[in-house]
């Protein structure tokens, strides 16, 4: 009896997302590729803790690609706690985002309708998770990749933690 497989975008490029008010940003097709091309050993993980591991490329168990749409995740779950458990809550619908965690490599800042602006155009990938509260943690960088970029525009944003919905699906 082969186990469901966990699927889905961790990331949607073009698509414009407003974190809370304070910013909006984009990811960029090809923004990936490089750490891809590095065979980054990234982990997929429930709600980014390390101690709830689902996948891992080194080990054949995550597949992640960067295709037209986006950054496409497979996970191949174990048949532990927390992958039995994460997989039942996405087939009741409990759990349907998905996210990632980054260091940005390259960015750009500017305003659109004025307010400030990011595009993501070069980022080294750390894990891709399945979320119950689709968000960036620990994305530091952003908070001071956004500083930097205030400081030379003279203006002050709060920086509230970062949000992103994104589909996912359990195949059976």
């Amino acid at each position: 009896n082969k186990r469901p497989k966990i699927v889905g975008y961790a990331a949607v490029f073009n698509s414009s997302t407003e974190i809370l008010r304070s910013f909006s940003e984009v990811v960029r097709p090809g923004a990936f590729a490089d750490s891809l091309a590095r065979d980054d050993d990234v982990r997929a993980l429930v709600d980014h803790d390390p101690s709830k591991i689902l996948g891992r490329i080194s080990a054949g168990t995550l597949d992640v690609i960067e295709d037209k749409k986006g950054l496409r995740v497979s996970i191949d779950p174990p048949d532990t706690t927390a992958g039995r458990d994460i997989v039942e809550s996405i087939k009741r619908g409990d759990v349907s985002g998905m996210s990632f965690q980054f260091d940005a490599i390259e960015d750009l800042w500017g305003t659109k309708k004025g307010q400030p602006f990011r595009e993501l155009l070069k980022l080294d990938l750390i894990d891709v998770s399945v979320v119950t509260f689709p968000a960036y943690t620990k994305a530091t960088v952003g908070v001071r990749s956004l500083a930097a970029w205030q400081e030379q525009q003279k203006i002050t944003v709060s920086v509230p933690i970062l949000r992103r919905r994104l589909e996912l699906e359990a195949i059976r």
